[in-house]
């Protein structure tokens, strides 16, 4: 019987779809396992072969869980909001929500046939308002939250207000502003309800503030640093400034040491530990206040070294600093505004990554040196960034590399201030170099002086010891229609909730997706968008009167908000009343493995554990952390194509046209040898190939410049890297005309692996993978590949042989008449017996590490193995469908029928593996006559050095090799040779 891969695919995504075979129960005697991959964006491009990497490696582990008797919760979902939608929505009209759909219908179809064991009973869609409604009622917690100090944790805003009440804010430990005042019960009583909630606003985990951001005009919107890659969007590559907005942001500060905290309690990969630990920055030293001479105003600057502060000779702050425009003199004022907007149109990332750029601007003011009085110049420099710590630095020169080539670069005083240092070329960043010429820490090994000159700071009022961090506060604010609504109004130009009880605000519809005329965000153009506090419903804006009905919020919420949380609502997705149930929540806990890539590392890794240890903290989640383990996928690139362009142009005769010239890459290597070997003498292949296009009169110099290559797309390229001409000439019209210089006929394209990208035109679809060789040939290779954390290249060709290898498995149950489907009740063999065993073991140790690419190899061995042995016994053939059936489950569904079960192959017990079968009772015996070999012979391991030399002896092919002679000796060494002298 033929494998009909087609067939019998189907067949079992029907079965498993109708009967939900892997849906999960919130209560079970079984013991509970949580899978979870990181859920996509539904693009309108579908998945390529590189997006289901992780999805297999996870199902695999969730149907091996199953099997090792787990009740296994495997969800899928969208993450539905996003900018793609919305850019189509700007283009075409079409809304937002009926694109997702569509997508979602299109992954929907693709993730089921490549096989997933996904619970789809559970699906969710961040855009769904019967989702965000929890979205925005979690939003709704956080502006009723500040984070307590003392407890360190969040707790009740109503708590701090009725402290007020009696007390004021003087004895209040908690995360704030910089810079908060202090006042008594009198004055909170005394203080307008606009005035409170200012206040209010200072000590909330979400608040309103203005805040320099990322903007980007081509996209309308704010971009969070994960979404910039080389100051340009990573959507669509548009340009990023930095601007000022009032935005809203969420105080993820209050959470970072406890965040670098709960790195220690779970299994992640250090490296992604290290990208948080980085991002998050914790660094130990003071605050230092420096008085602007002449001014009332103070530079507050954070260091590590505040022992090196005798060394400061300038101060430098970051460009955007709020007391520039105030401190600067008139005589630099144009100066420095023309450097400012320089650098609004850098990103931070931009800026902090070039460190071989020196620039900076002189301000004309100068700062009060806090011990010797000095007066010390103010420069701004785009190396110091508003968003780390005060966005200014006292510059310690002859300490800090970036400050000595700063300092060089504009001819500034660099004192020295370390004890026999020279710094005539380079500074000093040698923590354990002795302080000098400093006053009272001279002499004084770096710890002992920073903690003196801490002392005298705090004495002085000036200063005080302090913990930074680099983390800043997420701004959670888009200027994009296709997002979660705020539910919030605006009363007096102060924020205030909607009541939870009247969630989702759902999105109004309007009739431009883009920003207003006056720069308003899309939801500006919304008609009906305001917010009538007496009937609790959403009216038209013409009704807004500012003393009832109100304006809502125009800005949605950031592509994290819905991914920050998502996990926990698949522990009870049906839950109308909650975001989930606390029975679910306790049942499930938490995610045993967790599956993505590592570029979320900064992004929704690091926000999603923010809200997690929020929600704990309110009481409304049992764990801090959400996700044991986390796996990192690497990626699977593309295998590109490229085609090499060489644009000729006769410089004698300029009146002809421009040819374009596609050369086969082995003749353009060939070319380009001859020009870099020969020199002048350049004749053969140049000369060959250009008098086939008649220009061999032409300098040598105009014939050709450089080529460039230029992505074909591999569609039109086979297995043997030739490329279709005609198809790529009609691909593109910049091509139609173009000539092609071949080699024996064909043309030859470059390749290279890189990332799989619609713009490199090196996309596999899965549908043609799974339509040629079926999803399990498609789960195979893909785990086979490679390690299943390393970047590895797609090779269609390479294929095949995994496809042969389920071709050959499923031979071994049809060993009946003309292919028909046999099954032995005899016995097995020992040999037959260690071949299943051993791959047994093999398969346990492998899932456990996650080497999901040498099990495959290990199926390969099993089955060559058995069809030597001619296997066909039921006792092994039927765990073997087993054990392949978390990588290959239709192939396994179908052999687990046809050996006569009712029941899905996934309610199978996981065979175990018995040491007693790879236990050797036997040995094979080189038999060897004066060192030569000759034949071997079985004999049993207990056997004795006498009775084996005895049973060799006795042997009829011994005596034939003596031939009458009887040997000198007979060395016999038990367990590995016999050799005979003589």
């Amino acid at each position: 019987m033929k494998y009909n891969f087609n067939e019998i695919e189907k067949k079992w995504q029907k079965y498993w779809s109708e009967n939900q075979t892997f849906k999960a129960e919130n209560k079970s005697d079984k013991p509970k396992f949580y899978v979870l991959d990181m859920f996509p964006y539904p693009s309108g491009a579908g998945l390529h072969v590189g997006h289901p990497l992780g999805y297999i490696a996870s199902d695999i582990y969730a149907r091996y869980m199953r099997h090792k008797g787990f009740n296994v919760l495997h969800p899928m979902g969208y993450d539905s909001f996003g900018l793609p939608a919305e850019q189509y929505a700007i283009q075409t009209g079409q809304h937002p929500a009926k694109t997702t759909e569509e997508n979602i219908k299109t992954y929907r179809r693709q993730l089921d046939q490549i096989g997933f064991s996904f619970d789809w009973s559970r699906e969710v869609r961040t855009s769904n308002p019967n989702y965000y409604k929890f979205t925005q009622w979690i939003f709704k917690q956080l502006f009723e939250s500040y984070y307590c100090k003392d407890a360190d944790q969040a707790r009740p805003i109503a708590e701090l207000e009725e402290v007020f009440e009696i007390e004021g804010n003087k004895n209040i430990n908690a995360v704030t502003d910089e810079g908060i005042e202090i006042f008594s019960a009198e004055d909170w009583k005394n203080y307008s309800e606009i005035e409170k909630q200012k206040v209010l606003s200072e000590y909330r985990l979400t608040y309103l503030s203005e805040t320099e951001v990322n903007w980007c005009p081509a996209l309308g919107t704010v971009l969070a640093n994960d979404e910039i890659v080389n100051g340009v969007s990573e959507r669509g590559g548009h340009p990023v400034v930095r601007k000022k907005m009032k935005q809203w942001s969420m105080r993820i500060t209050a959470y970072a040491q406890r965040l670098l905290d709960g790195l220690e309690k779970i299994d992640w990969p250090q490296p992604l530990k290290d990208s948080q630990i980085n991002w998050i920055g914790r660094s130990e030293g003071a605050h230092v206040e420096f008085a602007v001479q002449n001014s009332e105003y103070k530079i507050g600057v954070f260091t590590t070294r505040p022992d090196t502060i005798f060394g400061v000779s300038f101060m430098t702050l970051a460009p955007e600093h709020e007391l520039v425009p105030e401190i600067t003199t008139d005589e630099f004022k144009e100066a420095v505004d023309q450097y400012r907007t320089a650098t609004a149109k850098r990103s931070e990332r931009d800026r902090m990554a070039d460190v071989k750029t020196i620039s900076g601007q002189f301000t004309g003011a100068y700062a009060i040196h806090p011990f010797t009085g000095k007066p010390i110049p103010i420069w701004i420099g785009d190396y110091v960034l508003a968003s780390y710590g005060t966005g200014a630095v006292m510059a310690v020169p002859c300490g800090d590399q970036r400050d000595y080539d700063f300092a060089k670069h504009f001819g500034i005083e660099i004192p020295n201030i370390f004890k026999d240092v020279d710094i005539s070329e380079a500074a000093c960043e040698d923590k354990n170099a002795v302080i000098a010429n400093s006053d009272f820490i001279s002499d004084l090994p770096a710890k002992k002086a920073i903690k003196k000159i801490i002392e005298k700071l705090e004495e002085k009022g000036i200063g005080k010891g302090k913990i930074n961090y680099r983390l800043r506060d997420a701004i959670f604010s888009r200027q994009r229609y296709w997002g979660e609504p705020f539910p919030v109004y605006y009363k007096n130009d102060m924020p205030y909730m909607i009541d939870s009880k009247y969630y989702p605000i759902t999105l109004p519809d309007v009739e431009k997706y883009l920003p207003t005329e006056d720069g308003k965000p899309p939801l500006g153009n919304a008609h009906t968008w305001a917010w009538d506090t007496e009937k609790n419903e959403i009216v038209s804006n013409e009704l807004i009167d500012h003393k009832i009905i109100f304006p809502m919020e125009l800005n949605t919420m950031p592509g994290w908000a819905g991914s920050a949380w998502y996990f926990n609502r698949y522990m009870d997705a049906k839950n109308s009343d909650e975001f989930a149930g606390k029975e679910a929540l306790e049942y499930w806990r938490d995610v045993d493995l967790y599956l993505g890539g590592s570029e979320h590392a900064t992004g929704h890794l690091l926000y999603s554990r923010f809200w997690q240890k929020f929600l704990f903290d309110k009481g409304f989640v049992p764990v801090e952390e959400y996700a044991k383990k986390l796996i990192n996928q690497g990626m699977i690139l593309g295998t590109s194509a490229f085609a090499y362009r060489w644009e000729y142009e006769n410089k004698e005769k300029p009146e002809e046209p421009k040819k374009t010239i596609f050369v086969s890459k082995n003749v353009m290597e060939r070319i380009l040898k001859e020009r870099e070997g020969l020199g002048k003498k350049k004749k053969a292949v140049v000369g060959e190939h250009v008098d086939l296009l008649g220009v061999s009169k032409v300098k040598k110099e105009d014939q050709y410049s450089h080529f460039t290559p230029i992505h074909a797309d591999v569609r039109f390229v086979n297995a043997s890297n030739e490329l279709d001409v005609e198809a790529f000439k009609n691909w593109r019209p910049e091509f139609k005309d173009a000539e092609f210089i071949l080699e024996d006929g064909k043309y030859i394209v470059g390749r290279e692996a890189e990332k799989m990208s619609k713009s490199k035109y090196n996309v596999v679809n899965p549908d043609d993978i799974c339509h040629d060789y079926g999803a399990d040939t498609l789960r195979l290779y893909e785990m086979f590949l490679g390690p299943i954390e390393q970047a590895k290249p797609w090779n269609t060709a390479g294929i095949t042989g995994v496809f042969g290898f389920l071709k050959r498995m499923w031979k071994l149950y049809h060993s009946g008449e003309e292919g028909a489907f046999f099954v032995s009740e005899e016995a097995p063999s020992k040999e037959e017996l260690k071949t299943l065993h051993k791959t047994i073991k093999k398969v346990d140790e492998d899932i456990a590490d996650f080497s999901f690419n040498t099990s495959v190899s290990s199926f390969m061995i099993a089955v060559n193995e058995l069809t030597a042995q001619k296997c066909n016994k039921r006792a092994i053939l039927e765990p073997l469908a087993v054990i392949v059936s978390p990588y290959a489950p239709h192939i396994a569904e179908e052999l687990w029928e046809k050996l006569g079960h009712k029941e899905s192959v996934s309610t199978a017990e996981f065979p175990v593996f018995e040491e007693k079968y790879l236990v050797e009772s036997t040995k094979n015996y080189p038999i060897s006559f004066n060192g030569k070999f000759r034949f071997t012979l079985e004999l049993p391991l207990d056997m004795s050095k006498d009775e084996i030399e005895r049973v060799v002896m006795e042997n009829e092919k011994t005596q034939k090799q003596l031939d009458g002679r009887i040997p000198k000796k007979v060395i016999v060494v038990p367990g590995k040779i016999v050799n005979i002298v003589g």
